[in-house]
């Protein structure tokens, strides 16, 4: 059951002793049910966001956005040319806690809303560069992951592989990563900061600007292709615009970065199947499978495509434009878990995941352009050596799920149900809270 804004704010008032709540109003656009959130304005007119985690996974994001917002110190937040949430406090409740930040301004878009503006794009692609102009040595201060080129390949090839393991992915696939992979010049490249997370949602714009980021669980030291993958989903010249301001306010130098953000882009797919398996649902299991089936098929569809090339050469504007508008609708635009995948897995929305990557499940939406076209195909040369040879795969037996109780301390799944029957059972304690608040 999930907590009233009634509850949340007198959570706030406990969590900011003095808060004195003039306005109180739930909280919950795009949250995709991770958290229980409310709007409050105190008397003064300063409006504030509370939130309490639902699941496990929700907690342990919470708790790593904390240690990257401190992180950005005074000194690091100065040369964004954004702001960033401010933590104002906390308090527990029940088995984990309400944090209480500061409402930043603006409004957030879908994708292709937010993309959809030559400016606003152009001031995308500036604030990721100022993001991975930051300095990395705050990162190891703070205690945050760092992962050289090659850790990034290695990580990038263990989850190919238990991608593999699952005996779900289909051959077609394993060779094209696997290709990408073993492509040395497509490694060499020098990490950054990176926010780790970034998609539609992290945005907020005001007067056709960005004028805050949101989502810093994944704040690291790694591959900067990782903040780009999201632009590869957007339609149009504007993200266009996006990818060439990033270029040239990082001034170039990473000729295959976009190659990668592609890699990245497709493996979200493995990291949906990963989840469904991991968490025993076989939905989500199945759902992956037709997305990765219609990614071959999307591969297939075009002879000259391929991720990984010997050429080296830089990527020009009209290369940029060539790759937007013939990549697939990317799955990442829902983020990344703050021990570095590139997705909150919980927050997946089925049906986005089956438009961009066509599965053919009966509540899928059309894989058809709106323009009458067959869809988005990809760019560059074709690995397969057999356009028509089948996909090859084994179909393993899940395991029954199991609940488990929540655990703050833990890092595995977490049963939503499990979670909702213990609100239910504290509903008549909250409820009682609240009314002694009110009064």
């Amino acid at each position: 059951m999930a907590r009233s804004h009634l509850t949340l704010a007198a959570l706030a008032t406990s969590a900011l002793p003095g808060l004195d709540v003039a306005q109180a109003r739930m909280h919950s656009q795009r949250s995709h049910g991770l958290f229980d959130s409310a709007l409050i304005i105190d008397r003064d007119g300063r409006e504030l966001i509370i939130r309490v985690p639902r699941s496990q996974s929700a907690e342990t994001e919470q708790s790593a956005d904390l240690v990257a917002l401190r992180a950005l110190t005074v000194g690091n937040r100065s040369r964004l040319p954004f702001d960033i949430p401010e933590f104002l406090g906390q308090t527990p409740t029940g088995p984990t806690r309400a944090i209480v930040y500061e409402l930043l301004p603006g409004d957030s878009f879908e994708t292709d809303a937010l993309t959809g503006h030559v400016g606003v794009s152009g001031s995308i692609g500036r604030a990721i560069a100022a993001i991975h102009g930051l300095p990395t040595a705050f990162i190891a201060d703070a205690g945050l992951s760092q992962q050289t080129a090659h850790e990034c390949r290695t990580a990038t090839i263990a989850l190919i592989d238990r991608a593999a393991s699952t005996g779900y992915l289909p051959a077609a696939l394993l060779r094209r990563w696997e290709q990408a992979t073993d492509d040395d010049a497509l490694w060499q490249f020098a990490p950054t900061v990176v926010h780790g997370s970034l998609s539609d949602e992290s945005f907020l714009i005001v007067d056709d600007a960005v004028s805050g980021v949101l989502g810093w669980a994944a704040l690291a030291v790694g591959d900067p292709a990782r903040d780009l993958n999201w632009l590869l989903a957007a339609r149009g010249e504007a993200a266009e615009t996006a990818i060439s301001s990033y270029l040239a306010a990082r001034q170039g130098g990473d000729p295959r970065l976009t190659q990668r953000a592609m890699l990245y882009a497709e493996l979200e797919l493995a990291r949906w199947l990963l989840h469904g398996s991991d968490t025993r649902n076989q939905e989500i299991v199945d759902d992956a499978v037709a997305m990765l089936d219609g990614l071959v098929d999307t591969v297939h569809s075009n002879t000259s495509d391929s991720l990984s090339t010997d050429t080296g050469v830089v990527l020009d504007v009209d290369d940029v434009e060539t790759l937007l508008d013939a990549t697939p609708r990317d799955a990442a635009s829902r983020g990344a878990t703050p021990h570095g995948s590139a997705m909150h897995t919980d927050s997946f929305d089925r049906a986005e995941l089956a438009a961009m990557f066509g599965s053919e499940s009966d509540d899928a939406p059309s894989s058809d352009s709106a323009d009458g076209s067959d869809g988005d195909v990809y760019p560059a040369s074709n690995p397969f050596a057999d356009p028509d040879e089948p996909v090859e795969r084994v179909t393993p037996v899940m395991p029954a799920a199991s609940d488990e109780p929540f655990d703050p301390n833990a890092t595995a799944a977490y049963s939503i149900e499990a979670e909702r029957a213990r609100e239910s059972a504290t509903s008549t304690d909250d409820q009682a809270a609240t009314r002694s608040s009110a009064e």
